[in-house]
């Protein structure tokens, strides 16, 4: 493992341990070269995913791209940072598991969409308003109304 502060790729592992999800393996490192302490965190990958954006480009799936998404939908809301860690693992795996060796942009953002449903209903306006592109308040509205509705025909 490179050292990120010096670049020396001599580092020992100090600690590991599970992370509380089961999920990851965290190791604490120390680089030999500058002294010092980072953290790693170790995950299975059952496979190389691929992610088709709009414009047809292809990029590899990022968990922490889908990381910053979600915190910045959250930011300032009251959810457990392992609340917001198992929901990201859960969409890692629902896209692992789909067979697929590559998604697109739109399902990705679809699973995003349904987590932050579950996690925090203004996290979940906020992250729509940005990937469906509200162009004014009128659109904020029709979401909020689409959602209201929604819960009234689960009552039902």
């Amino acid at each position: 493992m490179k050292c990120p502060f010096c670049g020396s790729d001599d580092t020992q592992v100090k600690d590991s341990r599970p992370t509380e999800d089961n999920t990851a393996i965290r190791r604490r490192r120390s680089c030999t070269a500058c002294g010092a302490r980072f953290t790693t965190f170790e995950r299975v990958q059952l496979r190389e995913m691929t992610v088709l954006k709009a414009g047809g480009r292809r990029e590899p799936l990022d968990r922490e791209k889908l990381s910053q998404s979600m915190n910045i939908a959250l930011r300032k809301r009251s959810v457990e940072s392992d609340r917001i860690e198992r929901a990201i693992t859960g969409i890692v795996r629902r896209i692992e598991s789909s067979g697929q060796t590559e998604v697109t942009s739109q399902q990705v953002g679809e699973l995003v969409m349904d987590a932050l449903s579950q996690l925090d209903q203004v996290a979940y306006i906020r992250f729509a308003s940005v990937y469906r592109n509200f162009r004014e308040a009128r659109d904020f509205e029709d979401f909020v109304e689409s959602l209201t509705v929604g819960e009234e025909e689960e009552v039902e």
